[in-house]
């Protein structure tokens, strides 16, 4: 069996080609989710050489830079094995069908619609970013950043009790989706302050300068952002050590050592699917696409500073 699947093939460029379908459960892809920053940066071939095996999807086929099959977001519905007729979410590429082995596949809580599903992966790494951050009740927490992570991230920290969440991105259309999940927003000319905890997630030096800005005397700069082959300065003379300032980096391939052993990586991925059921985050679906039609749109998607998470509809 031969499935149809999403290959990024230059910088820039990317086709629908023949797919390995793999062995185990069967699945039929219903909808997949476009995670906007790391499939930017390996559709511009910027993964660094040192990161090839460490940026590998769980099931990506090929190799860096290219060609490459790569995606850690897909919703369908398994057609045999114990999971027959179930809605599961399995960390895998765009790609029409495949099989994996049932410990692989994550049946979907009842109460969580397919559609809202594609965020599962992004809303693991907004969990684990809280957890690395340290916030806590009560804090005042700024998140520099709201893309799609940045939103999920600031959603989960304004269900901290008391805790006062700022939202902060230069495009003032986020406004309304962050208040709406319970944050305040402001523009970078803007931040607030003398902050607990600021959590960076928009990839940029601008935006990891401004989080070291906002941070209060001893508090905890959370770096989200992954940079890829770029290099970032940062202002580490003036206050930075006055301040004692603290900047941890965090990110989702590995679980927090206090929690690591309680926490396996499918109680987290499990935990993230429970999270989502709250319907204010279709307010995050930026738009959709036919999978047929992906290679076309997929460089402008991926380009658009207004994408959160882009639904592909197979």
């Amino acid at each position: 069996m031969t499935a149809r699947a999403l290959w990024c093939t230059a910088p820039g460029e990317a086709q629908l080609r023949p797919a390995q379908v793999g062995d185990g459960i069967h699945v039929r892809s219903l909808f997949s989710g476009i995670s906007r920053g790391t499939e930017r940066l390996v559709l511009s071939g910027k993964v660094p050489s040192s990161e090839h095996d460490r940026m590998r999807a769980p099931f990506q086929e090929g190799d860096f830079p290219f060609p490459v099959k790569y995606g850690y977001a897909n919703v369908g519905q398994a057609t045999d094995g114990a999971l027959a007729g179930r809605m599961v979410f399995s960390l895998f590429p765009h790609q029409t069908e495949f099989r994996l082995p049932e410990d692989a596949l994550i049946p979907l809580p009842d109460a969580l619609p397919p559609e809202r599903a594609i965020m599962a992966a992004n809303m693991e790494t907004a969990l684990n970013i809280l957890w690395d951050s340290g916030a806590g009740a009560g804090d005042r927490i700024a998140v520099v950043g709201g893309g799609l992570v940045g939103l999920l991230t600031a959603f989960l920290a304004a269900r901290l009790p008391g805790a006062e969440v700022t939202v902060i991105d230069p495009l003032p259309e986020r406004a309304a989706i962050a208040r709406d999940l319970g944050c305040a927003f402001a523009t970078p000319d803007d931040a607030p302050g003398d902050q607990d905890v600021v959590i960076h997630t928009s990839a940029s030096q601008a935006g990891l300068v401004l989080a070291l800005s906002l941070a209060g005397p001893q508090a905890t700069i959370a770096e989200a952002s992954w940079h890829g082959a770029e290099q970032v300065s940062l202002p580490l003379g003036g206050s930075f050590h006055s301040r004692r300032l603290r900047i941890v980096s965090t990110q989702v391939g590995g679980i927090p050592p206090d929690r690591a052993p309680r926490w396996t990586y499918r109680r987290r991925l499990t935990k993230a699917l429970d999270l989502l059921r709250d319907a204010r985050l279709d307010a995050l679906i930026s738009g959709q696409t036919a999978f047929a039609d992906l290679p076309v749109a997929y460089p402008g998607i991926l380009a658009d500073p207004a994408t959160l998470c882009h639904r592909i509809i197979y």
